[in-house]
């Protein structure tokens, strides 16, 4: 009777398989791996000195209201707690999110572009598709930004649906909230507050609405973007912040050597 970790060719000669346990925890690391894509649109990668964590926005932004379930959505609060454990996880080195995102809730979008504005690890952004509404900024809040040439962004004054009051208040926090998303993209770009306001109240360009679409090179132009490339652009991008910021800690570690004069 053959052991179990015996294999029985079809020759009919028993040879004992010294790998038989690994085939099987490489397929559960590939099952955990595929169900992470699938599941939260995410996965970590990288090179044998990089490790980086990809997160992918897609869809529309969900906030507050549950969006119908045939509608593409990334939901902010599943965003949320992974960008705070990207943050506090010394296994991962820097992020990458790439971007094909119609919009959606603003304040949650505003929220997650602040997350990723404020996280000390090397962050790169991707614009794929397109950028649209609150994916502004969201593309600018990484350190950089790129955007591939056939993307897009449409930017496009603060929208509202629903129930909504006629009244002087009512006007009043629509400018206040777009004053908010202004604020953000001119702090986080190289776009000035006067060019961004000519862009979000063209009447000129788009036939049913206001605003104005810019495409790859438009968008770099215009310097709401850093840079136009494609993914293998964000990933030397990101290898190389996450290099330039270990030569400077390892610069800060190491003490400084001092030359002292004697005296005669």
């Amino acid at each position: 009777m053959p052991e179990k970790d015996m294999i029985i060719p079809s020759g009919g000669v028993s040879m004992k398989n010294e790998n038989s346990e690994e085939p099987k925890e490489n397929k559960e690391e590939d099952k955990r791996v595929s169900d992470n894509i699938f599941d939260a649109g995410s996965v970590i990668t990288g090179d044998r000195e990089h490790v980086i964590y990809c997160l992918t926005i897609i869809g529309q932004i969900e906030g507050h209201t549950v969006l119908p379930s045939q509608d593409k959505t990334t939901k902010y609060e599943h965003v949320i707690p992974r960008l705070v454990a990207i943050e506090k996880d010394p296994g991962i080195d820097g992020l990458l999110v790439i971007l094909n995102t119609v919009g959606g809730d603003v304040e949650a979008g505003l929220a997650l572009s602040e997350l990723i504005a404020g996280m000390t690890k090397p962050t790169v952004s991707l614009v794929l598709g397109g950028g649209h509404s609150i994916g502004a900024p969201l593309a600018v809040s990484a350190k950089h930004s790129f955007i591939v040439p056939s993307a897009t962004i449409t930017i496009h004054p603060v929208r509202m649906t629903g129930l909504t009051l006629g009244v002087p208040q009512t006007l009043d926090y629509f400018e206040r909230m777009q004053k908010r998303i202004t604020e953000f993209i001119t702090q986080h770009s190289k776009i000035s507050a006067g060019r961004l306001r000519e862009l979000l109240f063209n009447t000129k360009e788009l036939v049913l609405d206001i605003g104005s679409v810019l495409d790859g090179a438009d968008a770099v132009k215009e310097g709401l973007i850093d840079s136009i490339g494609s993914l293998s652009d964000a990933m030397d991008c990101l290898y190389g912040m996450i290099d330039d910021g270990r030569k400077k800690k390892n610069k800060k570690s190491s003490p400084e050597k001092k030359t002292v004069k004697s005296r005669q």
